[in-house]
Parts: C-alpha cells; sequence; structure tokens
C-alpha cells in the first residue's frame, strides 16, 4: 500500500509500507490551499520538477530540517546546493536513479523553469516529470508543470503507469481539454488532477476533466482533498 496525501497545488507526499516518505514539487509556505495543521515529520527525498517558486518554494527548508535527498535537473541542483542543501541527486531527462526503494525516471514536461533567486531570475534548466516505479512493479506518472505533447503517448507505452498525476488548471499549464487527450494517450486507470482551483485564475475542474473523458470507462478521475491521505 501507498499513502498518498496532495498538499496543494502541485505538491504531494508519498509514504511507503516500509516508511520512506517522498516529497513531489513542496511549496508549504503561501500555498493558499497547503493544509492548515498539516506537519511533515519526515521527507527521505524531495524530487523537484522544475524551477517555479510554486514548486520549489519549500524544498530548501525541508531539506535543511530533514536531512532529505532532492532529486532534480542539474541545474536546480548546482542552485539548491549554494544554498546550502548538502545531498543532491541531480539527473536528466531520460535518466533513472534508485530512490530507496522507489526508483524515479525523469521525463519531458512542456513548461519553462526559471527561478526567482532574489530580484533576479536565473536559468533552471527545462521542466520535467517523473516516472515512479514502486516495489511490486506499481507505476505512476507525475507530469509536473505540462502542455499535453505527443510523447505522453510514448511514456504511455514504455511504463504502463496505473496512475497519473496532470495539471488541469490552464493559464500556466494545460487545461481539462488537453489533460483529457493526455488521459488517452497515457492509458492510467486512474487520473489525480492538480494545480487547480488554487488561484482565480486557474479555471480548470477535476468535473470538467470528467466530463471530456466519461467516454473512456477504464479511466476514473481521482479527485483529492488536500490534507487527506489516500490508499493506491
Amino acid at each position: 500500500m501507498i499513502e498518498i496525501t496532495w498538499l496543494g497545488h502541485s505538491s504531494f507526499q508519498f509514504k511507503l509500507a516500509s516508511g520512506e516518505v517522498y516529497m513531489l514539487d513542496p511549496w508549504t509556505e503561501g500555498n493558499p490551499k497547503y493544509p492548515a495543521g498539516h506537519v511533515i515529520s519526515r521527507a527521505d527525498y524531495i524530487l523537484v520538477s522544475h524551477g517555479h517558486f510554486d514548486h520549489i518554494a519549500s524544498t530548501v527548508d525541508l531539506a535543511k530540517k530533514h536531512g532529505s535527498k532532492v532529486v532534480s535537473n542539474y541545474e536546480i541542483c548546482m542552485w539548491l546546493q549554494s544554498k546550502g542543501v548538502e545531498a543532491i541527486l541531480p539527473m536528466n531527462k531520460g535518466g533513472a536513479q534508485q530512490l530507496g526503494p522507489l526508483k524515479a525516471t525523469m521525463t519531458h514536461a512542456m513548461h519553462s523553469s526559471g527561478i526567482q533567486d532574489g530580484n533576479s531570475m536565473i536559468y533552471g534548466g527545462e521542466a520535467a516529470g517523473w516516472i515512479l516505479e514502486f516495489a511490486g512493479g506499481r507505476c505512476a506518472y507525475f507530469a509536473g508543470d505540462t502542455d499535453v505533447f505527443g510523447d505522453m503517448k510514448l511514456i504511455g507505452e514504455l511504463y504502463k503507469p496505473e496512475l497519473a498525476i496532470l495539471p488541469i488548471g490552464d493559464l500556466f499549464t494545460m487545461g481539462p481539454r488537453q489533460a483529457a487527450l493526455a488521459c488517452r494517450m497515457i492509458g492510467a486507470k486512474k487520473v489525480i488532477p492538480m494545480h487547480w482551483g488554487t488561484f482565480p485564475l486557474l479555471t480548470g475542474t477535476p468535473e470538467e476533466l470528467g466530463e471530456r473523458i466519461k467516454d473512456l470507462p477504464g479511466t476514473q478521475v481521482w479527485t483529492l482533498e488536500p490534507g487527506r491521505a489516500v490508499s493506491w
């Protein structure tokens, strides 16, 4: 069993039955949808998809507090190291690393990746997504911030993820229309919407995504509540 907790926006916590905790794109302070009272008591690994503040903002503090190993592209890892993060595991698209019981493969994403550093915006490499392969053969696809792109079909063919976590908010990522096409290409049985509802400008909703894929009976839109852990 894998325990998944959505922490609002694109932040997720994965806890394995063996105890390891993986944080994806942590944004706690300032996140309007971060669940009140939720405490992150352990973070063995932190995976960062790209450099925008709403995906990386809490990484330095969490890594220093918990001694987390941080996984991201080379540019982001070097920046994090300059901020005092000691344990970095840089990689790039197509590569994979074994992170305890979890194997993580970095995939493509269609998005930008600048890092706000004081008053400057610096280069943060390219945005990415993740294939997460768990013990026992289970596989999830965390798309990161992205538009739909044709290679999602290849991701489906290569890794056959049972679960896909897709942005649907529109404006800064794909909306429900594009996400529906992504669902068709990936072929996952369950789809968790993310990057929606945080701000009024993010207009996409899980209901619209569900309506657009109602002809896909094998795919379920799994809408999570921030802070409420679910078992997968």
